[in-house]
């Protein structure tokens, strides 16, 4: 049974449209669809409609702070039909609207072609460093070599 609810969950994070209805989610996992929440429910700590509509806000929150898209767009695009609704649940769960969220993370990530951006990445930090101390010791070598 715990597979078959681990394939209705991953179904469950596909993002498409139409959304299958959980009846069918239900039936494909062998389960009626009461039981199947209940099921869901005690395996995963959430219904099945509160793990899909969390992904959902987690793919927006990801797009929101990676596309130019509109919140609209975006809201559309994760399954949402209501906007106002989209900017409720989103508020709720992150406990700021998309719009305010977009200001704080879009700003902050160096994208490709969208100008310089005001904080480097810890990561790039690092290889920049290890890419300069490779080319200085390798610098270095040479001209020990040469005289």
């Amino acid at each position: 049974m715990l597979i078959r609810l681990h394939r209705a969950r991953q179904r469950l994070a596909e993002i498409e449209e139409p959304s299958p209805p959980l009846s069918l989610i239900a039936q494909d996992a062998s389960l009626s669809l009461g039981h199947f929440i209940r099921r869901f429910t005690a395996v995963f700590g959430e219904t099945p409609h509160q793990f899909r509509t969390r992904i959902r806000l987690e793919r927006a929150k990801e797009l929101l702070a990676l596309s130019e898209d509109s919140v609209t767009d975006i809201c559309m695009s994760v399954g949402f039909s209501s906007l106002g609704s989209f900017s409720w649940l989103f508020s709720r769960h992150f406990g700021e609207p998309p719009s305010d969220c977009r200001q704080r993370l879009y700003p902050s990530i160096a994208l490709p072609g969208h100008g310089q951006s005001h904080i480097t990445p810890g990561c790039m930090s690092l290889m920049v460093g290890a890419w300069a101390r490779s080319q200085f010791s390798r610098s270095t070598s040479v001209k020990d070599q040469l005289g």
